[in-house]
């Protein structure tokens, strides 16, 4: 059975960049997959992917040599069962605020005794190059558990999460966290960008007493590699969608087309 190449990088403390899929595009998927991105993760959660598209996005990363992630969009056993059952060689769990939502969501991706994920499917096997027989045996140690920190309790519990049996990284959506830090100002403004980056720094320094990866979503290059620097593994570097639209946006801008129209894809 195949090897999971980004959960074995994390382990090494080797960092991992990748892309967020929301086109809901096999072609797009095809492409993306061949650029040289370790890993792509399909959002189910902020995208039209269907169940169906996502399965054959899937199949074309690996077949690739891409390792497919979903985000799916909750954590819910159904929906972390059926985005494996799926072909997806790891899932990334949005709002992890407490331990209990974290041991729930490590328990639906891990096969019993481990977990509670239950045995079916047939196309799993088919990206990790493998019979069913070899899937269900090795698959707890190939699935890469991904959990997100994306609010104040989230990074309150952090420590007692991150140390959690099971969990390969933590990954922080910023938008969110920025947004759900509203809740703790006194007219319920965003955070200024020092209490921000402040509370991005907590849960680094979390990520580096537990010895568990942790990463985030950044715009640029130059974000990632300073982020890299800082000790943050497993990034993700806007999308395809955002690659698009940039690339879009300033040939248009140099050709003096249109006016700017700002940020149409925030990520």
């Amino acid at each position: 059975m195949k090897k999971n190449p980004v959960k074995q990088a994390l382990r090494e403390g080797k960092p991992q960049v990748g892309t967020w899929l929301s086109l809901e595009s096999v072609f797009a998927t095809r492409f993306m997959a061949r650029v040289g991105f370790p890993w792509l993760t399909v959002d189910i959660e902020h995208s039209p992917v269907d169940w169906e598209t996502a399965a054959l996005m899937f199949g074309a990363i690996a077949d690739a040599g891409c390792v497919p992630l979903a985000r799916v969009p909750r954590g819910d056993h159904d929906l972390i069962k059926r985005v494996l059952d799926a072909g997806a060689m790891g899932i990334v769990v949005p709002m992890v605020n407490t331990v209990e939502e974290a041991k729930a969501a490590i328990a639906a991706a891990k096969y019993p005794p481990v977990g509670n994920r239950s045995v079916g499917g047939a196309i799993h096997a088919l990206n990790f190059d493998a019979a069913a027989g070899d899937y269900y045996k090795h698959a707890n140690d190939e699935i890469l558990v991904v959990l997100q920190t994306e609010s104040p309790e989230g990074v309150e519990n952090a420590e007692e999460i991150y140390s959690l049996p099971g969990v390969d990284a933590i990954f922080v959506g910023p938008n969110d966290l920025k947004f759900q830090m509203r809740n703790h100002t006194s007219d319920g403004s965003d955070p200024t960008p020092e209490e921000f980056e402040a509370m991005l720094q907590r849960i680094l320094a979390a990520g580096k007493k537990t010895g568990t990866p942790v990463g985030l979503h950044v715009l640029t290059t130059e974000d990632t590699k300073r982020r890299i620097d800082e000790g943050w593994q497993f990034i993700a570097l806007a999308s395809e969608l955002k690659m698009m639209v940039n690339e879009a946006s300033r040939v248009v801008k140099e050709l003096g087309l249109a006016s700017d129209k700002g940020d149409l894809a925030k990520y």
